[in-house]
């Protein structure tokens, strides 16, 4: 990798921006992580990798400027901004703008963008999504977007929104039990980000869909609870439960059960990368170790 070129990552506390910004720093590559709070301790453990730290936001463009001076490269990340109805998609795109425009300003010539899997009739997975990345192609000289599906980590948690995490041991979601969905631990998503960062001439106007395991919901939970000792099983929430949580949920749901599917091509991913996770790689980590805390802690 080379490692001179000054790297912004941006949701750098979050998973995906945290799992990069890591991987990033452990290759010896200078980072500067965009946070909203630099004391929060997600922020400290990027300073004590080697982090720099600068304080910006989405939402304040004259926050980003300084942000991205003298990088050479950026991770976005633009966060999702949600409104009464679900998502505003006018808001999400701002914030990509904003930070694309910055970024060009600031002359950096790579951007490793990561966005949401695509199903078929809804390229880059959203709206807000695919309209950053269109415009993404149109300002920066080299881009490479990454399109994940379901994160592992969530099993950890996102419960808020009624769905997915493991409460009192059930896991509920959209989908039906007995059919493959697609996942992805985010350290996989943070090694194609290397690989792109460190051979942009391969990867310069790829877009890749991620995915790296497609157990069924029912594997996963038997997966889960034979990896933790816990008894974990899956629920499928129904049409009207679907409903009542919001529009978006409801919409996906019929999507799915209309057929709609991720289609990460998963062979053809491990061969770019052959350390490509699966579940039971991921229950044997790390992950498997905080999600079996957050298990004990829920019994």
């Amino acid at each position: 990798m080379t490692t001179d070129r000054l790297t912004v990552v941006t949701g750098a506390t979050g998973r995906q921006g945290g799992a990069t910004a890591h991987r990033l720093l452990a290759a010896g590559r200078p980072v500067r992580a965009l946070v909203r709070d630099t004391a929060a301790p997600t922020a400290r453990a990027l300073v004590a990798a080697g982090a720099q730290l600068v304080r910006g936001d989405f939402d304040d463009a004259s926050s980003l400027p300084a942000a991205l001076e003298g990088a050479a490269a950026l991770f976005a990340v633009p966060p999702v901004a949600f409104g009464p109805g679900g998502t505003d998609v006018e808001h999400e795109f701002a914030r990509g703008r904003a930070l694309i425009d910055a970024a060009a300003s600031a002359g950096v010539d790579q951007v490793v963008f990561t966005g949401i899997a695509s199903t078929p009739g809804r390229i880059g997975g959203s709206e807000g999504k695919r309209r950053i990345e269109d415009y993404l192609h149109g300002r920066i000289r080299s881009v490479t977007v990454l399109r994940p599906v379901r994160f592992m980590t969530n099993y950890l948690g996102t419960a808020a929104v009624g769905i997915d995490g493991i409460v009192h041991g059930v896991h509920r979601h959209i989908f039906p039990p007995d059919e493959p969905v697609q996942i992805i631990a985010v350290e996989d998503i943070a090694e194609f980000a290397a690989l792109a960062f460190d051979q942009p001439d391969r990867f310069a106007g790829r877009t890749l869909e991620l995915a790296g395991d497609a157990p069924t919901p029912l594997e996963a939970a038997a997966a889960i609870a034979e990896a933790t000792g816990a008894e974990v099983r899956y629920e499928q929430i129904t049409r009207a439960e679907a409903a009542t949580l919001n529009p978006e949920i409801a919409r996906v749901r019929e999507s799915w059960a209309a057929g709609s599917r991720w289609h990460a091509d998963i062979e053809a991913l491990r061969v770019i990368h052959p350390g490509l996770r699966t579940l039971t790689d991921w229950l044997a980590g790390p992950g498997g170790d905080e999600l079996r805390s957050h298990l004990l802690k829920d019994a």
